[in-house]
């Protein structure tokens, strides 16, 4: 796979903004009326990307608050996103009442009551909320939780999947259909939304201690529903503070650390941080607690770095997100910067990427990094091998050899023998290959490069769903349930690129794992004790400007 990395070919200067405020502006080749006159239909969506970042402008679309230049945003929004639900509902939580209808509730969240966040009418959730449903799901009998979390997937992207899929005109409010995860209906089923903004936007610590160095601070996150819109569908798109730039209401935008962080463990924290508070105290995310039974298992699938920060925040505890090695110690049971004298039991199940990606040097990973794959180095991995005496049948991309059947084979053998599994897979940049809206791996250029796949990329590389089938082979040898995440990764990575093909292509690869879980179900008779959250972490800001572009023509 190769990254081109620069797009001056084009004319086009991105400058990518941080998470502290700082706008994304784009410089532009003039405008071209001409620009979209013709598409081919074969592949109508890649043309169209590639024509809108070409010219900066287009008809359909655009990222960011300016209407009138295709690329403006690269980064996370602070936009309400989607939660789906199987087996459960959300009744338990509207029981209860939006945390954001409460002074109390928002204070105990924030540690103070974010300006212009309180709403007495508020029907959206905290993303603290969907801890709680598991942890509600595990006290009513439910002996599986399988959270799926489409990273960076907001309505919108969801909604553009959805067009693109169904060949028409779906919706424009409400939960929608066209994709698996909207029209299942085998079990008990909801949809809500969900509030995203992190305590605080960033925090100063020792990463070779871990320990804190700034103390807690007043918060600055929140959600005002009066810049931000009480629903994705009414949103007020020309407006900043969405993106954390309002000057007035400068709520912070998350990442996925503290989102993630938030979903699993419960607590509202810092960017950056993988399950510690904005104190420095460490807590457990409810895989953990729940694997304090011996019996119960816990795995983890992504189609991006197993290290990242969502599948870290499932399991792991660390000041950084960049810590990556030590983060995957904390995964594989190995002792770490954050578990030095006892080491985490480790997961029982990992699956995702990072193969092949080595480097000498990264400061941010603190005294103790080893020169070398920078996700999980390839001495821990050797270590926790079953063939050098540890407790992982480890399956890795392995030239001539089809991604699919190298995992199953591995999957099956410890099934067999009651050991654990380790999938590493993926290319350079540690993800799996990104799929277009068409289903193929031919990613046109877009504001971070041009990705592009040899066939042993393609042929040497499980899917997300191959992944999912996988690591339930696994664990349903469970005697007393267990509990997976499943993220589809890569959503993030198009929606920070603008790239809307790789964005459908993302979701599409999602809602095969979904439909993989629920085939799961089906087969094993397992919706009676089963669970399924689908959310995300996170939005973007994607606004489709007419919908009938990304609808897929007729064939």
């Amino acid at each position: 796979m190769i990254r081109v990395a620069s797009l001056t070919v084009m004319y086009l200067v991105f400058y990518a903004a941080d998470l502290h405020g700082q706008e994304t502006t784009v410089s532009e080749k003039p405008k071209q009326a001409e620009q979209e006159a013709q598409v081919n239909t074969a592949d109508y969506l890649r043309e169209m990307q590639s024509n809108a970042v070409r010219e900066q402008q287009a008809s359909w679309g655009h990222w960011g608050n300016q209407a009138d230049r295709f690329s403006t945003w690269l980064n996370h929004s602070n936009r309400l996103i989607p939660v789906y639900t199987f087996g459960i509902t959300l009744d338990s939580l509207r029981a209860e009442g939006s945390a954001y209808a409460d002074p109390a509730r928002l204070e105990n969240l924030y540690g103070s009551v974010p300006e212009g966040s309180v709403n007495s009418t508020a029907t959206y959730f905290d993303q603290t909320d969907v801890y709680q449903l598991q942890k509600s799901a595990i006290d009513a009998g439910f002996t599986n939780i399988i959270m799926i979390v489409f990273d960076g997937m907001d309505w919108q992207t969801t909604r553009a999947a959805a067009l693109y899929q169904q060949h028409r005109n779906a919706y424009s409010s409400g939960r929608g259909t066209g994709l698996s995860i909207q029209d299942e209906r085998s079990m008990p089923t909801d949809f809500g939304l969900i509030v995203t903004s992190a305590r605080n936007g960033g925090a100063k610590y020792d990463v070779n201690s871990q320990t804190m160095l700034s103390g807690d601070k007043p918060a600055t996150g929140g959600f005002d529903s009066t810049r931000g819109g009480d629903a994705p569908w009414n949103e007020k798109p020309a407006l900043d503070y969405l993106m954390g730039l309002d000057r007035e209401r400068p709520h912070t935008v998350t990442d996925s650390a503290a989102s993630a962080t938030s979903l699993f463990s419960g607590i509202k924290t810092y960017n950056g941080s993988i399950n510690v508070a904005i104190d420095g105290t460490q807590v457990e995310p409810l895989a953990r607690a729940l694997q304090a039974n011996d019996d119960y298992m816990v795995g983890i699938v992504t189609s991006v770095p197993v290290s990242h920060a969502t599948p870290a925040a499932a399991y792991a505890n660390n000041v950084a997100r960049g810590d990556y090695q030590d983060i995957s110690r904390d995964l594989i049971g190995l002792p770490s910067s954050a578990h030095r004298n006892k080491p985490l039991p480790g997961v029982d199940v990992l699956i995702g990427g990072g193969w092949g990606e080595g480097v000498d040097k990264d400061s941010t990973q603190g005294d103790n990094f080893a020169t070398g794959n920078k996700y999980l180095h390839q001495d821990d991995l050797r270590r926790v091998n079953i063939d050098h005496g540890g407790p992982y049948v480890v399956a890795q991309r392995t030239k001539g050899k089809r991604g699919r059947e190298n995992l199953m084979a591995a999957a099956q053998q410890a099934a067999d023998d009651g050991s654990r599994l380790l999938g590493y897979f993926g290319g350079q940049g540690g993800h799996l290959p990104f799929q277009t809206a068409d289903g193929n791996f031919d990613p046109t250029f877009d504001a971070k490069g041009t990705e592009k796949y040899s066939r042993a990329d393609i042929d040497e590389n499980p899917t997300l769903a191959d992944m999912t089938e996988a690591a339930l082979l696994v664990l349903e040898q469970s005697i007393e349930g267990f509990w997976l995440l499943i993220e589809a990764g890569d959503v993030d990575w198009a929606n920070h690129a603008n790239n809307l093909d790789n964005a459908i292509g993302a979701v599409a690869s999602g809602d095969a794992a979904f439909r993989s879980v629920m085939n799961w179900i089906d087969e094993n008779n397992a919706a009676d004790f089963t669970a399924v959250i689908v959310t995300s972490d996170h939005g973007h800001y994607l606004v489709i400007d007419d919908i009938e572009r990304i609808v897929k023509p007729a064939e």
